[in-house]
C-alpha cells in the first residue's frame, strides 16, 4: 500500500504566507507523534474561488474513516464558510483568541491580510535584514570585522549546526550572530582562537556525538579522514575541553532542532530580540 494512503492529510491554509498556520498547527500535531500525517501548506487563500480549490484538494485527500484536518488562520467569514463545506476537521487557529482580545481591548480586529508576516514595524524589519547580512559576512569565520558588536559568536567544529542556527537567530530575532569553525589549526591550545578570544563572553559552543558528526560529514566527503569516526571523536573532545577551560557555555546539537538550540542560546546568553 502506498504510504500516502496510510497517512491522515493535514492542511495548513492561510490568507497570507501560511507560516503561522503551519507553525501553530504543527505544534498541535506534535502532541500526537504516533499518528502519521501528510502535510500540505496552502498560502494566499484570499478569495472564495481559492477556498473552493482548497476544498477540492481536501476532498481528494479524504479516505474512508480518516478525515483530513485543516488548520487555518483565514479571517474572512465567507472563506471560512467555504472551507467548512469540505467535511474536514476544521481548526480555526485565531477566531476564539481574537474574540477574547476584542472584548479586552474594546475594539474590533483589523481585516487587513498578512499583518504578522508582512513588513509591519519597518524599523524591526530592517534590523532583521541587517542581521542577516551580518550573519552572511561572518559565516564560518570569513570575517573578523565588527565582532565587537556581535550579540553572540557561535563556536564549533565543522558541521555541528553553526550556520543554520546563526541564520535562524538573525532572521527570526534580528540578532547579530557570527560563527567560527574550530579546525586543526586552532589546536593544541588552552585559549580560544585569537580571532574570537577578545570576545570570549560573547561565545557559545556547539557539540554533537561523534557518530552523528561522522554521518553528517560523510554526506559531504565520504570515506575521508574528515568524516572518520576517529577524527570526529578527537575534534569534539578537543572542542569540549576548550569550552570548559574558557567557561564557554555549550550544548549538544545532536537531538535538538534549530529552534530549540536558538532558544537555549538566547536564554543562556540573556539575549532579547
Amino acid at each position: 500500500m502506498d504510504a500516502s494512503t496510510t497517512r491522515r492529510a493535514a492542511f495548513f491554509v492561510s490568507d497570507s504566507t501560511g507560516i503561522t498556520a503551519e507553525t501553530l498547527g504543527s505544534a498541535l500535531l506534535a502532541n500526537f507523534p504516533h499518528v502519521p500525517f501528510s502535510r500540505h501548506t496552502i498560502p494566499f487563500v484570499d478569495t472564495v474561488d481559492g477556498a473552493r480549490a482548497v476544498v477540492a484538494d481536501v476532498e481528494r485527500a479524504t479516505r474512508p474513516g480518516s478525515r483530513p484536518v485543516v488548520f487555518t488562520t483565514v479571517k474572512s467569514e465567507q472563506i471560512l464558510h467555504e472551507l467548512q463545506l469540505s467535511g474536514a476537521v476544521l481548526i480555526d487557529l485565531l477566531s476564539g483568541h481574537l474574540t477574547e482580545l476584542e472584548g479586552e481591548f474594546g475594539t474590533t480586529r483589523s481585516e487587513q491580510l498578512g499583518q504578522f508576516h508582512g513588513v509591519g514595524d519597518i524599523e524591526r524589519y530592517f534590523a532583521r535584514m541587517r542581521a542577516v547580512e551580518y550573519a552572511i559576512e561572518h559565516d564560518d569565520g570569513q570575517s573578523a570585522r565588527a565582532l565587537d558588536i556581535a550579540d553572540v559568536i557561535i563556536v564549533a567544529p565543522s558541521r555541528c549546526g553553526k550556520t543554520p542556527t546563526t541564520m535562524y537567530l538573525a532572521l527570526q530575532y534580528g540578532l547579530l550572530v557570527a560563527n567560527y569553525p574550530l579546525t586543526d589549526d586552532d589546536f593544541p591550545t588552552d585559549d580560544l582562537p585569537p580571532a574570537v578570544a577578545p570576545y570570549a563572553r560573547k561565545c557559545f559552543g556547539l557539540t554533537t556525538t561523534p557518530l552523528r558528526l561522522s554521518q553528517v560529514r560523510h554526506e559531504r566527503r565520504p570515506s575521508s579522514v574528515y568524516s572518520s569516526l576517529a577524527q570526529c571523536t578527537l575534534e569534539l573532545r578537543r572542542a569540549e575541553d576548550l569550552y570548559r577551560r574558557n567557561r564557554v557555555p555549550f550544548l549538544n546539537s545532536s537531538t535538538k532542532s534549530v529552534e530549540e538550540m536558538s532558544a537555549v542560546i538566547m536564554q543562556s546568553m540573556h539575549l532579547r530580540s
